[in-house]
């Protein structure tokens, strides 16, 4: 379908946004998704604060190609870009999504802090835990030498009272 002149100018407009003010951008390949399914998905990455367009490809280039370091992956199919200005957020919520439907939604690949990255890298991205996470792993980390020492100090303790 045929995209006037004028709606070409506004597509780039918000793509050159994204790009002005994303810290992560991801290409989301969705063949097959419903509406339902669609409706959903933005509605919870909204909610995390992660956008959802969808664009020509050939607009994409245009707006990404050059701005960022590395090769601009292939993209197949219909694209979408998922953006935020966390670094993480759109590829964890975008994996956390695909989950239950891995025919109809994809990491194709995008752009972290500035450079290029292919499929495989982006998903591995993805797959680095919130940072809410992250600070409960440190905790833990941090409390289980202590713990350690309360149990040798129980056992010590049990042993001698027997």
């Amino acid at each position: 379908m045929a995209i006037t002149k004028a709606k070409k100018q506004d597509i780039l407009a918000r793509l050159e946004g994204i790009k002005k003010d994303s810290d992560s951008i991801v290409f989301v390949s969705f063949k097959g998704l419903s509406v339902k399914d669609t409706t959903t998905m933005r509605n919870k990455l909204r909610e995390a604060q992660v956008g959802y367009f969808v664009a020509k490809k050939t607009l994409m280039e245009r707006t990404f190609k050059e701005a960022y370091e590395g090769e601009m992956p292939v993209l197949n199919g219909e694209i979408a870009v998922a953006y935020s200005a966390d670094a993480i957020a759109p590829a964890q919520k975008v994996k956390e999504f695909s989950v239950g439907l891995k025919d109809s939604i994809a990491i194709e690949g995008g752009v972290f802090q500035g450079v290029f990255k292919n499929k495989a890298e982006m998903t591995e991205i993805a797959s680095i835990p919130s940072l809410h996470v992250l600070r409960g792993m440190f905790v833990n980390i941090i409390n289980s030498p202590i713990q350690g020492l309360v149990v040798g100090l129980d056992a010590i303790a049990q042993k001698k009272s027997v």
